[in-house]
């Protein structure tokens, strides 16, 4: 008779599987192949996401820029990832360690639900998730960080909650907003003096979106709006009646009229 855990299956059965994968509960194997601390500056990190809650549920973001150093690795990385139909993940850090276990949560969420005929708890899949960032912590004392944000709708206390997390696997409930990354800081500081918890939806994704473009002017490691590339943030309302993935041509068109309302505030300041 198995658990619910889809990697404790992996482990019992298909080990091999495991070993072919950089993720896993020691991280033995991707450290030996890095081996030194040096090869880190090889990996490319992503950064910046958030999360914040609104009237009607929380919504979830990031940018899509992932860097080596100071050099761009990549413009179009998917930062932000649906979980199930309540909840989503945000993911910043080592891209290939963030994505792979994005990837496994999900997985691991589907998994439980088929044996158990039952969606696991809000509260039961942060704790899922914590667990595996503990086991994830060799890799992360070795610089392959896995910092996330976990984001969804309660059904049982009918509002959306976000989690925050450390290397660890420490969990903490923020009750408004967060941010994490290299812009993070900068992101939570136009959260911090714009944010209201009773905001329609339309005002929230347009602060979510101008915390983002603020983190990409003071951060060089987080990517703005993309105009030319036709290359935005990824964002999704995580609501009552499900996750709702926002357009690239909403993103755009609030872009556009926050940076023309932008320009119109600097030319009144030049005359």
């Amino acid at each position: 008779m198995w658990n619910s855990s889809f990697y404790d299956f992996l482990t019992s059965q298909y080990p091999n599987m495991l070993s072919q994968s950089g993720l896993n509960h020691t991280g033995d194997n991707l450290a030996n192949n890095l081996g030194h601390k040096e090869s880190i500056k090889n990996v490319p990190f992503g950064t910046t996401v958030l999360a914040m809650k609104y009237r009607d549920g929380v919504i979830i973001a990031g940018d899509r820029m992932a860097t080596e150093g100071y050099q761009v690795a990549a413009r179009r990385v998917e930062k932000v990832y649906r979980c199930d139909d309540y909840s989503a993940i945000a993911i910043s850090g080592a891209a290939g360690a963030c994505i792979e276990m994005a990837r496994l949560f999900q997985i691991e969420l589907e998994h439980y639900e088929k044996l158990e005929g039952m969606h696991l708890t809000l509260d039961g899949k942060a704790n899922k998730l914590s667990l595996m960032l503990r086991g994830n912590l060799p890799l992360a004392m070795q610089g392959l960080i896995v910092i996330p944000i976990f984001a969804g709708y309660d059904l049982s206390k009918n509002e959306g909650r976000i989690y925050k997390y450390d290397i660890t696997g420490g969990r903490y409930e923020e009750t408004e907003y967060y941010s994490t990354g290299s812009g993070g800081k900068d992101a939570r500081s136009t959260l911090k003096k714009l944010y209201s918890a009773d905001m329609p939806e339309d005002k929230a994704i347009s602060l979510a979106l101008e915390a983002l473009y603020d983190a990409a002017e003071e951060d060089i490691g987080t990517g703005g709006p993309d105009m030319i590339r036709g290359i935005y943030p990824t964002l999704k309302m995580i609501r009552k009646t499900g996750i709702v993935d926002l357009d690239e041509e909403t993103i755009e068109t609030v872009y556009k009229r926050m940076i023309a309302n932008r320009q119109k505030y600097h030319k009144k300041e030049k005359q």
